[in-house]
């Protein structure tokens, strides 16, 4: 994979700048994936949105460089620049090229932060924030951006609460800087449009009622350049929910 609004030279053959990711993605390929593995999740109280049939096809895909060994990448099937509901698969590949964890995950909010101080707490640089040990979601936050009350019953039972501890470093630990890197999203196989942006990632996870785990994924992203517009610029933290898939259950055509 290479970059946004790569530039060709007259006459020259057009080539894919989404060649060489893992389990064979491209833009325009479908994702077809067990429903299973998301009706135990909303069974034991998962927040995950079960697919649906419209998210099937691969709108766009992106490489995500941390300062960590391995590399992440992200295959959308709704990246969520209108309606803020991106939904993707996301895979990491460890050090030594192999596929170490795939992960189903669908946006559940973005939020602006609007002070100095939210923008500090989003990033980390202050010592606190994202990277504290635990975040904790409430039911009256996820009942205020519009999730249904019978959902919310189920998810959170007598609770008003979700608890969920970062799922990196050392566990005692108060807090860990956040994850830094940069990801680059490419809309066509031409690489004619996406988006450039800088992030600050740590996800947290929570053990489910009935087994098996769920991840809340917190990233801030400032974005850089939208097609290689650099005029088009802004900063938001985007909730993301995510599940863990085993390879058996996907199909990518």
């Amino acid at each position: 994979m290479h970059g946004v609004a790569v530039k060709h030279g007259v006459g020259s053959a057009e080539r894919r700048e989404d060649e060489g990711l893992p389990l064979g993605a491209r833009i325009g390929g479908l994702l077809t994936i067990q429903q299973s593995p998301f009706i135990r999740a909303n069974g034991n109280g998962s927040l995950i949105a079960m697919p649906t049939g419209a998210d099937t096809g691969i709108v766009a895909v992106s490489q995500i460089k941390l300062n960590m060994a391995g590399g992440l990448y992200r295959f959308y099937t709704a990246t969520g620049d209108v309606n803020a509901r991106e939904k993707f698969l996301q895979v990491f590949r460890n050090g030594q090229g192999e596929i170490a964890e795939i992960m189903y995950c669908t946006q559940l909010a973005r939020v602006i932060p609007e002070t100095a101080e939210d923008q500090d707490a989003y990033t980390g640089v202050s010592g606190c924030g994202l990277g504290d040990k635990t975040y904790t979601l409430w039911r009256e936050q996820l009942g205020d951006i519009g999730l249904d009350s019978a959902d919310l019953d189920l998810v959170f039972g007598d609770s008003d609460r979700l608890d969920y501890q970062r799922d990196a470093g050392d566990a005692g630990a108060e807090f860990l800087a956040p994850f830094t890197g940069t990801e680059i999203r490419i809309d066509d196989a031409a690489g004619q449009h996406g988006l450039q942006q800088e992030m600050y990632f740590m996800p947290y996870v929570r053990e489910l009622r009935g087994g098996g785990h769920e991840y809340l994924l917190i990233t801030t992203e400032i974005v850089n350049s939208v097609d290689g517009d650099a005029s088009r610029r802004g900063i938001h933290v985007d909730f993301v929910i995510g599940i863990p898939l085993e390879r058996e259950r996907i199909v990518i055509q």
